[in-house]
């Protein structure tokens, strides 16, 4: 495999740091302060996700929601992390996560977030913003981890497969264990009602179906035409070459190695996971998510 040319990137692979007991990294914690005063309002909508469970795909949905018909220009002009900012990044190639938020100008302001819901600033529940949370099976997830760690150097080394499924299954990856995330979340809603918990494989099965969830859940009178047009301008391969979703103008991910958007599909863990590491990797899962009533689907 060639190596890739890291002449031009500012940044150097970070170390696992613990945070408060949770695996972190510092770019996304050099602005902590920022991060857990920030100021949230009644109109904010936040989109949270374990990374790499369709985070990009959810976002880009809520801008064309709101913005698409009257503002069409952002789509082809704005980079999607510029118009949904990543609230606790701090890289130093883009503008902070927090500083990006302050400065939209859009009304509701679109946010994501990959923090486990113990770490969400303060103010979202305050304001009682809305929170759309996107989850994806274990097994998928991990795989799409394991690929973006490959290819974003401002993430840690992953290793090889076995070594990262490894780690995963011990929590230990950016922003803590997939299994605490996804039950934190799904227990917040318990409580919350002002949080929509959607399912990648629902969002895969049936996109138009959950674009009008979405609507739904946010009050939105959208037409059935719009709707359908939206739906079909976040098909993943339209994603994918678009340059304004793709994350190719960041110059901290390498495409050579493998694309910001690899795949989109439900199941591609058959082709990673060795019958032992599926047997492995049952067992663990049942243990750790025993106590928790969320459900998810591993095919469709």
């Amino acid at each position: 495999m060639e190596t890739p040319d890291m002449s031009s990137l500012k940044l150097s692979r970070p170390e696992l740091i613990d945070f408060e007991g949770i695996s972190m990294i510092h770019y996304f914690t050099d602005n902590w302060e920022n991060v857990k005063n920030f100021k949230a309002r009644p109109d904010d909508i936040l989109i949270a996700t374990y990374p790499k469970a369709g985070t990009t795909w959810v976002s880009y949905i809520l801008d064309l929601l709101y913005f698409g018909k009257d503002a069409p220009e952002r789509q082809t002009s704005q980079p999607i992390y510029t118009r949904v900012p990543f609230m606790e990044s701090c890289f130093q190639v883009i503008p902070s996560g927090t500083d990006l938020a302050d400065n939209l100008t859009t009304s509701p302001r679109l946010i994501k977030t990959h923090l486990p819901v113990q770490f969400v600033p303060k103010s979202f529940w305050e304001q009682n913003s809305r929170v759309v949370y996107v989850a994806r099976n274990a097994k998928d997830n991990a795989v799409s981890y394991f690929h973006f760690d490959r290819m974003n150097m401002a993430q840690p080394e992953p290793g090889d497969w076995n070594n990262f499924l490894e780690k995963f299954m011990e929590g230990k990856n950016v922003f803590g264990p997939w299994y605490d995330h996804v039950s934190g979340w799904w227990e917040k809603k318990q409580t919350y009602s002002n949080l929509l918990y959607l399912f990648y494989e629902d969002l895969v099965e049936d996109t138009g179906r959950e674009v009008e969830r979405l609507c739904s859940f946010l009050g939105l009178s959208t037409s059935p035409e719009e709707r359908e047009k939206i739906t079909k301008g976040v098909h993943f391969d339209a994603m994918k070459n678009n340059k304004m979703t793709n994350y190719s103008t960041l110059p901290v991910m390498d495409f050579k190695i493998s694309p910001f958007m690899r795949k989109g599909k439900v199941g591609d863990w058959k082709n990673h996971f060795t019958m032992a590491q599926n047997e492995q990797f049952d067992e663990v899962y049942k243990q750790k998510m025993k106590n928790t009533t969320v459900k998810f689907r591993t095919e469709l």
